[in-house]
């Protein structure tokens, strides 16, 4: 920066480096890198406040990549596969957090995978992002629970096995915001971002993010040149200035013909912008939303975008009526029961 030049700061005073985190220690070229970098972009056109974000992760490449972004943030580094159940703790003691999850495939499509649904059925206020490569890339690439059926790595030999679609297992588990990405495609990786900070529970993003060291060859579905190649947008996320359109009268869900624009209402009053460019996809379909992956699936195309939207459901705040105050700002008589009330609570037993 030269002398006497100033770095643009956002509405809240922070720049774009207020945001940053350490250096990456992933491969170059890593798809995560990417995926850090619009998180970053997101929180610093949102103005997030960082004492308000919480990160956390697992263990395996993608779990380090919080390390990466959003320095001044609390974060925790968890157990393989148990970032889910800490994440539900951090956000029942104090759900007036957003939450920013990071995961990657072996870390949730295989020991993680139960925590994962029910995290997803509890609807916990969280953006739950994998960072999806198809290979344990930190233990030398073996196959992860998505990997291809039938894909040849030089090291692990050969999948036998059909892959698990972890948008599918979103869908079903309950998740009312399920998004597949891609980490070469930043534009839409950045959209869907936002569009996940403002959902009211658990968003689901799948974002394909390539391993240039073990799962680098193009005949593979997490290969950068495959997912070039095969791409196929459902809708183009396109926001007015800000990003966000003022506060209107809720506009449902309903169908809309190929080219018409579609205004999705999220948690906060503000929305998203779809335009659709499939004449049966309509994303508030929840079986249409899975008959539209298995048949991706079967024609080896790769769908991005909003696969699934429903905000009807209330949030696990919500359903366990937590107070408006956090708990953790709760001063300890309101959360010690007195003398009194104990007796009395010990008599309705008898």
């Amino acid at each position: 920066m030269r002398t006497g030049q100033r770095e643009k700061t956002n509405d809240i005073g922070l720049s774009r480096a207020d945001y940053s985190g350490l250096t990456t220690t992933l491969c170059q070229g890593c798809g995560h890198n990417s995926i850090s970098s619009q998180i970053i972009a997101v929180a610093f056109e949102l103005n997030i406040r960082p004492h308000e974000i919480i990160r956390l992760s697992g263990i395996g490449c993608s779990s380090k990549t919080p390390a990466y972004f959003l320095g001044k943030s609390h974060g925790f580094n968890s157990l393989h596969g148990r970032m889910p159940a800490v994440g539900t703790g951090a956000l029942i003691a104090n759900h007036s957090l957003l939450a920013i999850g990071v995961s990657g495939d072996g870390d949730t499509a295989s020991i993680g995978m139960g925590q994962f649904k029910h995290l997803m059925r509890r609807n916990v206020r969280m953006v739950y992002i994998v960072e999806n490569n198809g290979v344990y890339g930190l233990t030398k690439g073996q196959f992860s629970a998505t990997a291809d059926e039938g894909q040849e790595l030089k090291y692990a030999g050969t999948n036998p096995f059909p892959p698990e679609d972890l948008c599918v297992e979103a869908i079903t588990a309950g998740c009312g915001f399920v998004a597949r990405a891609f980490s070469g495609d930043p534009k839409q990786v950045r959209e869907l971002l936002k569009a996940a900070l403002s959902h009211r529970g658990t968003a689901f993003l799948d974002i394909i993010s390539p391993c240039v060291t073990f799962n680098n060859r193009d005949t593979s579905t997490k290969s950068y040149a495959w997912g070039k190649e095969h791409a196929e947008p459902l809708q183009d996320l396109a926001y007015v200035p800000k990003d966000f359109v003022p506060r209107m009268d809720e506009i449902m869900v309903t169908h809309f013909s190929p080219g018409e624009v579609k205004l999705v209402e999220l948690h906060d009053g503000s929305h998203i912008q779809l335009r659709k460019l499939e004449e049966d996809y309509d994303p508030a379909d929840r079986l249409g939303a899975l008959h539209r992956l298995e048949w991706a699936r079967q024609q080896s195309e790769f769908i991005t975008g909003l696969l699934y939207f429903n905000d009807s459901r209330p949030s696990m705040a919500e359903v366990n009526d937590l107070t408006e105050t956090p708990l953790t700002e709760l001063p300890a008589n309101k959360l010690r029961p007195s003398p009194e009330a104990l007796e009395e609570i010990m008599h309705s037993f008898l």
